[in-house]
């Protein structure tokens, strides 16, 4: 009787239970494909990736699907569009990012104004996210080194607007990987800088029963919440739409990579008015003429 009863309350628990879906690679645990050359890849970076069988949660039946879909209400509230401005200054010189002045789970302070991400995010990464900013209020820039993606991706997408909300540009150096659930992040720059040699890897999300985006209907509150994110991170709704569908376009088990020229169309900012050129004074005499050099 004892046994029946611990059974019922774990069936209970499990569908009670809210799973979180998550997006994460690390470097050399899935094979990977790239834009220009879909083909499966053994190497990446120098590092041989030994082949292993991925094998995939088996998905509930279909039934039991929708039932478990109705016991977890998404709750999130779409935020006004962003309005559109000048872009801050970015810093691209060098810095070594094994140093720092304080570490705040996955984010590493760099020096008063610039901060480094190396690591997952996962549910704490919020809080560490507004100790930072309470700590080191001059931070304006994200530097993302090695972004692996997301343990969950709620907390994530809170973490992408908290840095939409601080007024911070991503800028994502040569050696930079953002893989996954990062990306989100990288896209919450009220600027977005990549450098020549940075790598973008993109999937499809996985809860803990093993569904995906294409288990869900477009318009269930799994999929609106990040076609919401992206709207709200300056995204037109067919961007929004041709966006989400390219990440999902490989299932959570693969990775498509994509390298800096293939991440800028989606990352792109409106057209700036061009700076009106100066004109000469018309002087009737001869005068010195001093070179006009900048230093930067």
């Amino acid at each position: 009787m004892f046994r029946i009863t611990a059974i019922l309350l774990s069936a209970l628990g499990t569908l009670i239970a809210a799973p979180v879906a998550a997006q994460s690679l690390t470097l050399v645990s899935l094979p990977v494909v790239y834009v220009a050359s879909p083909v499966v890849q053994q190497t990446h970076q120098g590092r041989a990736v030994l082949p292993a069988a991925v094998v995939r949660p088996q998905a509930q039946p279909v039934r039991e699907r929708q039932n478990l879909a109705a016991v977890r209400p998404q709750t999130y509230t779409p935020a006004e569009l962003p309005v559109w401005k000048a872009p801050a200054f970015i810093d691209r010189r060098f810095r070594d990012y094994n140093r720092g002045l304080a570490q705040y789970g996955p984010f590493r302070v760099i020096d008063a104004r610039r901060v480094a991400l190396v690591g997952e995010t996962d549910a704490a990464t919020p809080g560490y996210f507004r100790a930072m900013m309470r700590d080191f209020p001059g931070i304006e820039q994200l530097d993302m080194v090695e972004c692996p993606g997301t343990r969950d991706d709620r907390a994530n997408l809170k973490v992408g607007r908290m840095i939409r909300a601080a007024g911070l540009v991503t800028h994502v150096p040569a050696i930079g990987s953002v893989r996954s659930g990062a990306v989100e992040l990288f896209l919450a720059g009220v600027d977005r800088d990549i450098a020549h040699g940075a790598e973008f890897a993109v999937h499809s999300w996985m809860d803990a029963y093993g569904r995906e985006a294409d288990d869900f209907s477009f318009d269930a509150p799994e999929n609106r919440q990040y076609l919401d994110y992206y709207r709200e991170m300056g995204m037109s709704t067919d961007q929004a739409r041709a966006f989400y569908d390219f990440t999902n376009s490989v299932p959570h088990a693969r990775a498509l990579w994509l390298g800096a020229s293939d991440m800028r169309r989606w990352s792109g900012r409106p057209q700036q008015a061009k700076t009106p050129a100066r004109t000469k004074a018309v002087r009737s005499a001869p005068t010195l003429a001093y070179a006009d050099v900048t230093f930067s």
